[in-house]
């Protein structure tokens, strides 16, 4: 792979990354561009390479945070399938990211047999051609059946409570239509429809489709073009109904002319309205547990990484407990902590990344703790973490348990511990502050308004006792 480092500003960076030299006739070569500190808000089409067909965009995004700085980057991934074997040129090419080109030098790909590795298949197809000429004489126009259909779908009609669902709107056109489309105000559209799609006591990780690509797909043994126009995964926090409603979705439909002509007007502009059927999904709730309300919904592995597995007492050591898999990564929290003697964390540095791809949320959450022990032994790590989850799949609640053992060996070191903590307050000001009294200066002065005090009450009470007689 080759990469390309391109300065943003002063704390971004754009990098594109271009796929291997080689690969299989039943492989896919990427074109990656990633952008760090700032979200890619727009970006330009991709270019085409000779002997591939584009087979889609997909985006993912991470964020680090380590000892409190936080960093993150987008990243926007264009898939090519090649067509045929033999030895292609990716020219010079320019991406619009944001409003800003950058470019890349581009490279040589060469093609050779199939794999074991499956790539994604597809074809695209441009049904927006457009008409051009003049008529002399003001032409009959018609109108041409269409065979297309705008759709708002779902994957799933039954989840959990904190489940996701993937939501989908997009626009088909079968490969025989011959009625010529084409999109009207779709971003205008998009709000108004959003408005009243989208569920509100739910989590929403947005697929960020910034631009309209047509891609080929089957809809039972029949093809279909389809233009994604929005696309997000929802994870609802309590159970329910959720009512996708119809909702309308206006495209440019030409009417041609009947008799066309060389130097005519051979289409006129005309509107269709398609309509979504509506959608239901039933949110169920998670089964009677402890944790019901506080656990994260998914199916999730343990990826643990540990510095070492030998060590002194007192001598610290790395622990990576990672959360990977598919479902609401933002929603992970940090494994619990059981309370045990001689062993001594710190709160844990985060990083995390979330890919949207392939109609589904995934990620993971890596939580990073430098531990200590005081005292020689064996200890198994997993008597001391543990994250509690709820999988969906199999309907059932299930722990991710460390595996690692750490073997502990040199003298105790459990008073030195102890002793080289911070107490804190009034403690830090111990080796620095004057044992003596306070007041001790001052004892006399003080008793002596004392006394002056108590001679004055005397004096007042005995005056106000003559004046009374």
């Amino acid at each position: 792979m080759s990469f390309l480092f391109v300065n943003f500003s002063q704390a971004q960076e754009v990098q594109i990354e271009l796929g291997p030299d080689e690969i299989g006739l039943n492989e896919t070569f990427t074109i990656k561009v990633t952008l760090s500190n700032d979200k890619i808000k727009s970006y330009d089409q991709f270019p085409e390479i000779q002997g591939f067909q584009k087979q889609g965009i997909s985006q993912s995004s991470s964020m680090n945070i380590i000892n409190g700085q936080m960093s993150s980057s987008n990243s926007i991934i264009q898939y090519y399938k090649p067509t045929r074997k033999g030895q292609f040129t990716l020219g010079n090419f320019s991406v619009l990211i944001n409003g800003e080109s950058f470019s890349s030098p581009g490279k040589k790909i060469t093609v050779g047999d199939a794999v074991s590795t499956q790539g994604l298949g597809g074809n695209a197809a441009d049904p927006f051609a457009d008409f051009f000429g003049r008529n002399a004489e003001e032409p009959e126009y018609v109108e041409l059946d269409d065979d297309a259909f705008f759709s708002v779908s779902v994957d799933k009609k039954e989840i959990f409570a904190g489940e996701g669902f993937n939501l989908n709107l997009a626009f088909y056109m079968s490969e025989q239509n011959q009625a010529p489309f084409q999109f009207y105000e779709p971003g205008k559209q998009l709000d108004a429809v959003l408005k009243k799609l989208k569920p509100n006591n739910a989590w929403e990780e947005n697929f960020n489709i910034t631009n309209i690509e047509p891609e080929v797909v089957e809809i039972n043994g029949k093809r279909w073009i389809r233009y994604k126009v929005y696309e997000a995964s929802f994870f609802p926090f309590s159970e329910g109904t959720i009512e996708i409603p119809r909702v309308p979705w206006e495209m440019i439909k030409y009417k041609v002319a009947k008799n066309p002509t060389f130097f005519g007007a051979n289409r006129q502009e005309d509107f269709k309205t398609f309509y979504s059927n509506p959608q239901t999904i039933t949110v169920k709730p998670l089964p009677p547990h402890p944790l019901k309300n506080e656990v994260s919904v998914g199916v999730f592995q343990l990826r643990e990484n540990i510095s070492t597995l030998e060590v002194e007492t007192g001598q610290g050591f790395d622990y990576n407990f990672g959360i990977n898999g598919v479902g609401n990564i933002n929603s992970v929290s940090a494994p619990k902590r059981m309370p045990g003697a001689n062993l001594n964390t710190f709160d844990p540095n985060v990083r995390q990344q979330i890919n949207r791809g392939y109609g589904r949320v995934s990620g993971i959450k890596e939580f990073n703790y430098f531990i200590t022990i005081n005292e020689a032994g064996e200890y198994e790590l997993d008597d001391h973490f543990n994250w509690i989850y709820f999988d969906p799949v199999r309907a059932v609640y299930d722990t991710l348990m460390p595996q690692a053992k750490i073997v502990v060996s040199g003298e105790s070191k459990v008073n030195e511990a102890l002793s080289g903590q911070r107490l804190g307050g009034i403690y830090d000001k111990i080796d620095t502050e004057s044992n003596q009294f306070a007041n001790e200066q001052y004892k006399y002065y003080f008793m002596t308004a004392i006394n002056l005090l108590l001679l004055g009450a005397v004096a007042l009470l005995a005056v106000l006792i003559i004046k009374k007689k």
